[in-house]
Parts: C-alpha cells; sequence; structure tokens
C-alpha cells in the first residue's frame, strides 16, 4: 500500500474489454481507492511484477498462447510477495485446485464477480500476503538468532575443547613428569650407588695393600676407583648438559675449523678409555674446512664414540667416516658391538630410556637424548641403522650454511 491508502492493481489479461469491465467494478466500490494498470502480455506482466510497483495482480488465466498459472509460477519463484489472484471465464473446481497449488491467493470467475466479492478478495489477499511477510520475516529473524546462537555454542564448543585439550596436555606433561622424577631417582640411586661402593670397596683394599709385592693389586684397585670418578663425572655432565638444554642456556656459536684434524684430536682422547684391542680408524673425503659449533660437535662425537666403545666386545673395531659436499656435512660412527633391537629403536633418542639388551652395562639413559638435543640444536639431522648383534651405524647431517 502507497502513502495515500490507493491501492494500485495491475491486470494481466489480453483482452481489453474485460479490464475495462474489472476497472468499472472497482469504480463502483470507491472510485478513488484503487489505480490501474494493464498489460496483456505475458512477458510484460513478468517484467512489471519485478518492478514491484502495485499491490495486487489480476491474472487471466488464458494469456494468448500463455498460460496465466505459469505466470504466477514464474512470479513467484522471482520473489513476488504481493497477491496474485486469477482470473478465469469459468467456473471449474479443477482449475481453482490448481490455482491454489501454483500459488494464488483467490480465483475468481469473470460475468459472476460482484463489487462486494471483488473487494472482499482484494482486502483478504492483501491482508493475507501482509500476514505471510510479517510471518516470513519472523522466521527469517528467528532463523538469524538460531544461527547467532549456533555460532555461539560452536565458539563455546571450541573453547572448551581447546581448554580440555589444554588440562590434557597439561595433565599428561604432569604424569609425564612424574614418571620421568620417578625413572631418574631410580636410575640416579642405582648409579651413583654402584661406583660409589666400587670406590669404597677399593679403597679399603688398597689401605691393606701396604707390602712392595701387593703393588699390582693395588693398581688394579686404583684403576677401579679412577674408572668409578669416570662414571660419576659423565653422570653429572649428563645431567648439567639435559639442565641446561632444557633451560635455553646452550647456545651455538660457529666457527671455521679443519673437520680431518678435529676428529682425529677426538679420536686420539678416545683411545684412552678404549677396551682390550679395540681399535679406532678415521676416513674423511671431501673438503676439510667447514663452519659449526666446534664445541657442541665435540660433545656430539664424544658421546658417540663413548657408546661404541662401551657396548662393543674387547678386540673390534670402531669406524668413523666424515664427508663434506657443496650441501651437507656428514658424520658417522660404526661398531661392532651388541646392536640395538628393532623394537627399541622408535624409542632410542627418548629421555632415560635404555635398550632391553643392554640393561647389564652401565649408563644413564640420557647420552643419546643429549646427542639429538645437540644435532637439532645445530638444524642437523641424525638417523641410526642396527641390527642386534651386528652393530650399529649411527650417521650425523649437518646442512652447508
Amino acid at each position: 500500500m502507497n502513502k495515500q491508502d490507493t491501492i494500485k492493481i495491475l491486470v494481466i489479461d489480453d483482452d481489453e474489454e474485460d479490464f475495462i469491465i474489472a476497472r468499472d467494478l472497482f469504480a463502483e466500490i470507491d472510485p478513488h481507492k484503487y489505480s490501474f494498470d494493464w498489460t496483456p502480455s505475458y512477458q510484460q506482466g513478468l517484467e512489471l511484477i519485478a518492478t514491484k510497483a502495485h499491490d495486487i495482480y489480476l491474472v487471466d488465466y488464458r494469456l494468448g498462447p500463455d498460460d496465466g498459472l505459469e505466470l504466477i509460477r514464474q512470479a513467484l519463484k522471482a520473489g513476488c510477495s504481493n497477491p496474485l489472484i486469477l482470473l478465469t471465464g469459468q467456473n471449474d473446481i479443477e482449475i481453482d485446485n490448481r490455482a491454489m497449488k501454483a500459488g494464488a491467493s483467490d480465483y475468481l470467475v469473470k460475468g459472476h464477480i460482484s463489487p462486494s466479492q471483488l473487494e472482499r478478495s482484494i482486502r483478504y489477499s492483501i491482508e493475507q500476503a501482509r500476514h505471510l511477510r510479517e510471518i516470513t520475516n519472523l522466521n527469517a529473524g528467528l532463523e538469524k538468532k538460531v544461527a547467532q546462537r549456533t555460532l555461539f555454542l560452536e565458539e563455546t564448543i571450541l573453547e572448551l575443547n581447546k581448554t580440555k585439550d589444554e588440562l590434557d596436555a597439561a595433565l599428561s606433561k604432569e604424569k609425564e613428569l612424574n614418571e620421568l622424577k620417578s625413572r631418574f631417582v631410580s636410575m640416579a640411586s642405582h648409579e651413583f650407588r654402584t661406583p660409589l661402593a666400587t670406590m669404597l670397596s677399593s679403597l679399603s683394599l688398597v689401605k691393606k695393600y701396604t707390602e712392595p709385592e701387593d703393588a699390582e693389586k693395588k693398581d688394579k684397585h686404583i684403576k677401579r676407583i679412577e674408572s668409578s670418578i669416570r662414571n660419576l663425572t659423565e653422570l653429572l655432565n649428563d645431567f648439567l648438559s639435559i639442565g641446561k638444554l632444557e633451560e635455553g642456556k646452550v647456545h651455538t656459536s660457529s666457527e671455521s675449523f679443519n673437520l680431518k684434524v678435529f676428529v682425529a684430536e677426538v679420536i686420539s682422547e678416545m683411545r684412552s678409555i678404549t677396551k682390550a684391542e679395540q681399535k679406532i680408524t678415521y676416513r674423511h673425503t671431501g673438503e676439510e674446512t667447514i663452519v659449526l659449533d666446534k664445541k657442541v660437535l665435540k660433545n656430539i662425537l664424544h658421546n658417540l664414540c663413548s657408546n661404541a666403545i662401551k657396548f662393543s666386545p674387547e678386540g673390534k673395531t670402531i669406524t668413523i667416516s666424515s664427508e663434506t659436499t657443496s650441501s651437507a656435512i656428514t658424520i658417522r660412527v660404526k661398531d661392532e658391538g651388541m646392536g640395538i633391537p628393532e623394537t627399541d629403536q622408535k624409542h632410542l633418542f627418548d629421555r632415560f630410556f635404555r635398550g632391553h639388551n643392554v640393561t647389564h652395562i652401565q649408563g644413564t639413559g640420557l647420552g643419546l637424548n643429549i646427542v639429538a638435543k645437540y644435532v637439532e640444536l645445530m638444524k642437523g639431522s641424525i638417523s641410526v641403522s642396527s641390527k642386534e648383534y651386528e652393530g650399529s651405524t649411527f650417521t650425523i647431517t649437518f646442512p652447508v650454511a
């Protein structure tokens, strides 16, 4: 409805006489209340409906070769919300039913329409369309509110899940820390007790060997004491290294040095702890000068060589090789020891982990974990190839800066 309450009517009828008859009927009701437009064209009718310039549409059932019911369907499909009333020359219940199914607001038979009937049909149709629009708007508002509430609930659920995940992670971390604490206490008590007990027993025996002929026995126990002290020193160094790495206190500082000379010096130091008739061999290929953190690399090599010596029997050979290319620096430490069971290899770099076949050999289970962290610190990678009873090969690779 417009501001002056004039009802604008569009008549879509291919017979102008029918339009005039309809207009005259409205003139009998109230000549000032209604204004009229007329088109005989199906296509123009759809175009005028699309402009939304009218309050109601009277559509003839027959529009030449076209169908008024189809026009109603197309208009509603295009979004028409104002009422469409079907006009027909036949009082046919089937057409009436088809009109309702097509979406017509009412069905009027030409020649049988009184002014009051026409006025009532117009009024009811407009009122019904208004109610439908209100319901549609209400539904749209409700759907919007439902969508907003759904979004809010989804966000709330996401936040709850996030909080749950954080709590689960914190709980898992706490459990892990408690487990590490238990393992540390168990391991430390054993690893400290064994060398200390050895030192005490050896010292008590050394005191008894006072005669010159006891010199050999005294030296044997002095070596046991030295070995125990060395083991305790390694143990404490491992704990200190882990602490510094966890606290982020270890920083790399690269420098240029000769890799071949460097590895040879490390091997020279390691020979002092080799077992009887164990050998360490070394070969290098490629450019000798590299740029890395010399101190961190030394810790890595010391650890890997120490393990190779510890887990290899007497008389076996430890082979170290290094290679440099334009893109990478690769160092391998190969032993002929007891090897690592396949089931253990995936946990090899975990903290405090020790293989099932080395429980009789002293160790903390921290060495390889420290090595892995040092390698990561220098942007490198570490891998292991091993078979039980056939030895192991550890390969570390660093990218060339």
